[in-house]
């Protein structure tokens, strides 16, 4: 053999070897095990090879070669899908700098499209993700594995994409894209449209637009002999999946108005739609259902956020109605028979979309069913039951396994695949003891974060320097946050033994929007992330001398 071809020959060989020889078999043994595709197992074993599920049963036995974990007290479920989010998104650009006259210093950059930022349905999630592991730690250790992730911002915020929460590159993210268009009722400040009324028209003449933009093509097409060219439109023809209900088409919509102005729109373009947050979707259970427009339903249940202050005025009968019925809306739906799936809205903690998936079942929706929208009942609305949602083999293999009732209070992830890729979990610290006399685990096992610290808030393309000060007793804190946005208080901060949390609200643009902070302690350096509705950045920070 030709020395040249044998050596490549033998380097295709090492690689494929090398692959499979890293790619490590776990078996899942001595676990209840939630298939949600069929019955559960008791007792049993779920074996995990080359990224799939290789078997899963009462009576299978782990391989010779596999790594085994004992699941003894342990539930296995598949990996959890979060139907409709931000998560993998760059963060929002700070409001542009404005110039002498009020002109844009630094204008945006041109674009193809014959309409203005935020009505350009042929942007994609995809063309934005990024690549990388560590972006998706605070979800993916929740127990998600999966989601459906669109943009920020817009009218049409872009064609979601169904992703995995781990993979190097954006490719490796990717299960299916694109998966939907995504409409919100929003406006575009400084222009048209600049009114809700407006983007109802701008809506529907776009889609009006491409209707006939699309016949008048296809007569081209078949026969162009005196007919003038039409123009090709990149806008508009990104429509065409929709307005041929060969893609869905979400809208966010969560009072019961918006709700009804989404399914006129379905119904007058005849749409394969879907609506997404759903606050008040149970008020259109019968309309719904008769349309078959599913709901992607967000488990941001409104709640009271702070004590009203002595001077505040009550909340109205509204809002505490809102409050009271939002999270029996899961069991309304399903008893009109609503196909839905679970979804965070960006929820502020994580652990809500769980704790209110608890509150949806005390509410009357069915335990099983709950499981269900959060695995399954996600993949079928996303296209993507054929491969995840349900421990069955040959699917991938993302695998949960969690400790406790998983919509309690003291449930903690203890393993997560991704891929057949292992994620190792830390055990939850120690309860504090409210005394901080020791014994069960008091201030002496929380982290020390008091000081002044130079920070660094890695907002992509601008970073930002700000001073934070922490004033620390036992395992709660105070302080304050100096930036160019001004001073923010900090009350109510949090410290365990590995780090710290703590939400406020800042100045951004003029408008005040609320984050929450999380962050990890090592000597005296922090870091962390800062989330916000404009999406989640990094900081990190050295304690000042």
């Amino acid at each position: 053999m030709n020395s040249k071809l044998f050596l490549l020959a033998f380097g295709a060989v090492s690689l494929f070897l090398g692959s499979s020889a890293n790619a490590q078999t776990y078996a899942i043994t001595n676990a209840k095990i939630v298939t949600v595709s069929g019955p559960t197992i008791e007792k049993g074993t779920v074996v995990i090879r080359n990224g799939l599920i290789d078997a899963v049963g009462a009576n299978v036995a782990a391989p010779a070669d596999a790594k085994v974990l004992d699941g003894s007290g342990l539930t296995v479920y598949p990996g959890f899908i979060d139907a409709y989010t931000n998560v993998g998104m760059p963060a929002a650009a700070a409001p542009p700098q404005r110039g002498p006259g009020g002109q844009q210093a630094t204008p945006p950059p041109a674009s193809k499209s014959n309409y203005p930022d935020g009505l350009r349905p042929e942007d994609q999630a995809e063309d934005e993700l990024k690549g990388g592991d560590s972006q998706f730690d605070t979800i993916r250790n929740a127990g998600f594995t999966t989601a459906a992730t669109t943009g920020r911002t817009g009218i049409f915020n872009g064609q979601s994409a169904v992703i995995d929460l781990a993979g190097d590159s954006v490719s490796g993210l990717i299960v299916r894209s694109p998966f939907a268009q995504n409409i919100s009722f929003n406006t575009i400040g400084g222009q048209y449209p600049a009114s809700l009324l407006g983007t109802f028209s701008a809506l529907r003449q776009m889609f009006y637009d491409a209707q006939r933009l699309q016949a008048i093509q296809k007569q081209y097409a078949a026969n162009p002999k005196g007919i003038v060219r039409p123009e090709a439109d990149r806008s508009l023809e990104a429509l065409y999946p929709a307005i041929n209900r060969e893609m869905p088409v979400v809208f966010k919509a969560n009072s019961e108005r918006e709700i009804v102005r989404a399914l006129d729109f379905i119904k007058e373009f005849n749409l394969n739609g879907m609506i997404a947050g759903g606050e008040e979707a149970w008020k259109q259970a019968a309309r719904l259902k008769a349309m078959n427009v599913p709901v992607l339903l967000s488990l941001n249940f409104p709640k009271r956020t702070a004590s009203a202050s002595p001077e505040a005025d009550p909340d109205s009968l509204e809002t505490l109605r809102l409050r009271a019925e939002t999270p029996k809306g899961p069991g309304r739906l399903a008893a009109a028979g609503v196909k839905f799936a679970f979804e965070s809205d960006n929820v502020r903690s994580i652990n809500d979309f769980f704790l209110n998936a608890g509150k949806a079942v005390e509410g009357g929706l069915n335990k099983d069913a709950a499981v269900r929208a959060m695995t399954l009942g996600s993949a079928e609305l996303l296209g993507v039951a054929d491969r995840l949602g349900s421990l069955d083999a040959g699917k991938i293999a993302n695998v949960v396994v969690v400790k406790g009732d998983l919509f309690g209070k003291d449930k903690y992830v203890t393993h997560v695949f991704v891929d057949g890729k292992y994620f190792a979990q830390k055990e939850p610290p120690k309860k504090e003891d409210p005394t901080g006399k020791g014994g069960g685990g008091g201030a002496a096992n929380v982290a020390s974060v008091s000081g002044t610290y130079a920070i660094t808030i890695d907002i992509p393309g601008q970073p930002m320097a700000a001073t934070w000060t922490f004033n620390q007793q036992g395992s709660t804190f105070n302080g304050t946050m100096v930036s160019q946005m001004g001073t923010t208080q900090i009350t109510g901060g949090k410290v365990t033994a590995e780090g710290f949390s703590f939400a406020a609200s800042v100045n951004y643009g003029g408008s005040m929007i609320d984050i929450a902070v999380s962050g990890t302690v090592k000597g005296n350096e922090i870091s962390g992330t800062i989330d916000s509705p404009q999406g989640a950045v990094p900081f990190y920070g050295t304690k000042n001398p």
